[in-house]
């Protein structure tokens, strides 16, 4: 078994424990809010999503379509992020700013996927005029390396920080541990730090 299908294997794992993670947490729990019931379902939607796009048959999946509901997606977290008083609902929005970019990125690979496309078939019907097409392929390449890189960067950041957040709390007695660092909090951090990292793995992967 080659490098890049073990990587594969682990990602899909991940991403469809991830999905029942978050169906668990949207539908057999009873007692969320609306708006909660909502972040888990499409969380749901994308981890289920992510667990088959590393493989061949992941491109039948439709591209414009997931590319418009991700994008509904990734505003739904910011645009959802309502408190009392303005300080409160931009502190609400930044910490559901993470979802989004998860959103945004699934976004940017769906377009990726079809650009990738229409590139292969234009530069597989050679032309007499295929300098300007080559060079205006190469820029779109430059500038949508950048955009990945900053989508898998930010992403890493996030998962690092959810991750190694309650590690030096974890290192208390009962006791003394503050309510924020409880099991169920670990548990629900340990999962969106493990699907961030994820989601920066597919990023930076070859489409």
């Amino acid at each position: 078994m080659r490098a890049t299908e073990v990587v594969h294997y682990m990602l899909t794992t991940l991403f469809a424990a991830a999905a029942a993670h978050a169906l668990r947490q949207g539908v057999l729990t009873r007692t969320r809010a609306g708006r909660s019931r909502v972040d888990h379902l499409l969380h749901a939607v994308m981890a289920l999503v992510m667990a088959v796009m590393p493989w061949g048959w992941g491109g039948a999946l439709p591209e414009l379509p997931l590319s418009v509901f991700f994008a509904a997606a990734a505003l739904w977290f910011p645009l959802t992020a309502v408190k009392c008083g303005q300080e409160r609902q931009l502190s609400a929005a930044a910490r559901r700013l993470p979802y989004a970019v998860g959103m945004a990125a699934m976004t940017w690979m769906s377009y990726r996927s079809t650009g990738h496309a229409h590139q292969t078939m234009a530069e597989g019907v050679p032309t007499a005029h295929q300098t300007m097409p080559l060079r205006h392929f190469t820029g779109e390449s430059k500038a949508a390396d950048v955009v990945t890189g900053v989508l898998a960067l930010y992403l890493l950041t996030c998962s690092l920080r959810s991750l190694t957040r309650d590690m030096p709390t974890l290192r208390t007695t009962p006791e003394t541990a503050d309510n924020s660092t409880s099991l169920k909090s670990v548990y629900n951090r340990f999962w969106d730090g493990a699907t961030a990292m994820g989601t920066a793995v597919m990023l930076l992967m070859p489409h």
